[in-house]
């Protein structure tokens, strides 16, 4: 799952490099308009297009979002297998675009417990743009924050119990294990609905990340909602708790 740093290239001055999204409403966009909440989400899918296209063009150069987490097997059954439609959908008419793209695919979260068509189908999408490097599309999809913390002291505790050689557990070998392992940094968090909580998303990557609040319903995304993340990030003084600089004398 890990991935090779994006080699350097401009970027618009002070923007995010990495930018992480929860993709919060449309089921009421949806209900809002008298439609089921499985339309909600096919527009979300065309929202999410267009914001995947918009992104290189701000100077992003990474793009997570949370496409379905851990408690998402909760929902009623025919909404949970309409989200799985999606993805066989998305994977199944843009995977080509987003080969020739230059897009590189990685989808977090747990394998277990997925349909096996659709384990295969993220494993084919992931393996088929592994080569690239011109952008970064996280997926996260049965995803939760704390689970992928538990899976990654799991994993470090399976390596102590098979005998190798591993470094002392410390910030930098428990974070080698997460899924998000190899990514950029997360510059920053959005959330849209004008809901304003984490809901369990990038736990430990959301340390020292901005946190947006935007209060767009997700189907209605696009470039102009991304440019404003992008505002408001290089608005944003980022000191990761140390001093604020010292401003010049005028």
């Amino acid at each position: 799952m890990s991935a090779e740093p994006l080699s350097p290239e401009p970027l618009t001055p002070a923007g995010p490099r990495h930018v992480a999204l929860i993709m919060d409403g449309n089921g009421r966009w949806a209900e809002a308009r008298g439609l089921p909440r499985a339309i909600g989400h096919r527009e979300g899918v065309q929202a999410l297009k267009r914001t995947i296209e918009a992104a290189p063009k701000l100077g992003i150069r990474c793009l997570t979002v949370f496409g379905f987490s851990t408690e998402n097997w909760q929902r009623p059954a025919d909404e949970v297998s309409d989200l799985m439609g999606l993805v066989r959908t998305y994977v199944g008419s843009d995977l080509k675009r987003l080969e020739k793209a230059g897009v590189r695919l990685r989808v977090l979260g747990r394998r277990e417990g997925l349909p096996d068509d659709i384990a295969k189908i993220v494993d084919k999408a992931e393996a088929s743009t592994a080569h690239n490097d011109k952008f970064i599309l996280q997926v996260a999809f049965n995803y939760g924050g704390r689970a992928d913390i538990v899976d990654a002291a799991r994993r470090y505790v399976a390596r102590v119990q098979a005998g190798e050689a591993v470094e002392p557990l410390d910030e930098t070998t428990l974070g080698a294990g997460l899924s998000t392992a190899g990514g950029p940094p997360v510059d920053v968090i959005v959330r849209t609905s004008g809901e304003y909580r984490l809901s369990n998303f990038l736990l430990w990557e959301a340390a020292y990340a901005e946190l947006i609040y935007q209060d767009i319903l997700w189907p209605d995304y696009g470039p102009e909602a991304l440019a404003d993340v992008v505002e408001q990030f290089r608005s944003r003084d980022r000191r990761f708790g140390g001093r604020p600089a010292a401003k010049a004398a005028v």
